[in-house]
């Protein structure tokens, strides 16, 4: 599974390098960087047990930093990140769900960040669009760090927002959306190929490929 993922993002790569934006081929083609983001995303995989081993704060923080360069609607920046390595707070937040992960990252929204830019009213929920793309950055960049990671959800069940947030003292503007469970894995499952064309519409719903 993972040999057929990886040849179609280097397909993929290779023919966006052939030819540039106004269809001249370019002198040189160096599809290495943008392949190794693509393979990245395609090899990326849920990872639940991990080794004994501390996440370095190195990586902690560009994590955070890959985190925040996630888009964000009217720039506005909705979130918070709360940094979790705690093993009491850590077993408080698995619940029923119990993790030898050596890190937890809550990622929040901070509803207070959400006003238009005239500062009149508020934007729609579009803060949770913008967490939710910080998460996966956060997760790719897991991943590309050499640590694995998986997405735990929160928000929109409200009852786990709440045990969420009673734990980690959060005032009610942060709102948790997820926690992510990060270390070193101790596991190797495949990637899963999730590409569909029966997901695919063009133009319009329905529409077929020309």
């Amino acid at each position: 599974m993972k040999k057929s993922i990886l040849a179609i993002a280097t397909v993929l790569l290779t023919l966006g390098a052939c030819t540039t934006q106004d269809g001249e081929k370019p002198e040189t083609a160096a599809p290495d960087a943008g392949q190794a983001a693509i393979e990245n995303i395609m090899t990326r995989t849920s990872i639940r047990q991990y080794k004994d081993q501390p996440v370095e704060q190195e990586k902690i923080d560009i994590m955070l930093k890959a985190a925040m360069a996630a888009p964000t609607a009217m720039n506005q920046q909705p979130w918070h990140f709360i940094v979790i390595t705690d093993k009491k707070v850590i077993d408080q937040l698995a619940g029923p769900r119990p993790t030898n992960a050596p890190l937890m990252i809550a990622v929040c929204g901070d509803t207070d960040k959400t006003s238009m830019p005239d500062g009149k009213g508020k934007l729609p929920d579009f803060w949770v669009e913008d967490v939710s793309a910080a998460t996966e950055n956060l997760l790719l960049a897991a991943h590309a760090l050499g640590l694995g990671a998986v997405w735990t959800g929160a928000y929109p069940a409200m009852e786990h927002v709440a045990e969420i947030a009673n734990v980690l003292n959060c005032p009610q503007n942060i709102v948790p959306v997820a926690i992510v469970r990060v270390g070193y894995p101790d596991e190797s499952p495949e990637p899963k190929d999730k590409f569909k064309e029966e997901n695919i519409s063009y133009n319009k719903f329905g529409g077929k490929k020309e």
